[in-house]
């Protein structure tokens, strides 16, 4: 559990007492299809295997029924994930969440989750540096533009 806890982006710490073992089933398929995983774990090994890892910050959490979702790769997606699971089925609590070594409470949980990707935030990024350098180009070709179609109707109108 520790190497699991050292190579995690996103840990998020849950009680899931009362979800049968078929919405746990889901839960996991789903955190599975996502990069990550969900463990059912002991609050005293938790404890010990946080030891030296961003999971230490939780270790006030491992309190009662205890299961950590963790992700390797996109935090934000199994925070998305955990929180629609939460909001269907209202026995899975979030006591709290690791991303990217930060604790965060269930309401910057949830803040976080509704930002867009990461990609689609590159996109947004690219497409606002490039907009000037579009413009400052159309800026530039628009007088030649405007001489080629003069130079053109002049043409026209000589043929007539």
């Amino acid at each position: 559990m520790s190497e699991r806890f050292l190579k995690a982006k996103a840990v998020i710490v849950t009680d899931f007492k009362g979800l049968t073992v078929s919405e746990m089933s889901s839960l996991r398929d789903t955190l599975r299809s996502k990069g990550g995983e969900y463990k059912v774990i002991k609050n005293t090994l938790a404890v010990k295997a946080s030891k030296g890892t961003v999971a230490e910050k939780a270790t006030d959490f491992f309190v009662g029924p205890t299961g950590i979702a963790l992700n390797y790769e996109n935090p934000i997606e199994i925070a998305k994930e955990i929180l629609n699971f939460a909001d269907k089925n209202e026995k899975l609590k979030i006591k709290c969440a690791i991303i990217d070594g930060s604790l965060l409470s269930l309401t910057d949980l949830k803040v976080i989750s509704k930002l867009p990707s990461r990609e689609v935030l590159l996109g947004m990024l690219a497409g606002t540096i490039q907009a000037p350098v579009s413009k400052l180009a159309c800026a530039f070709s628009a007088p030649i533009s405007k001489f080629m179609y003069l130079l053109e109707a002049l043409k026209n109108k000589k043929s007539e």
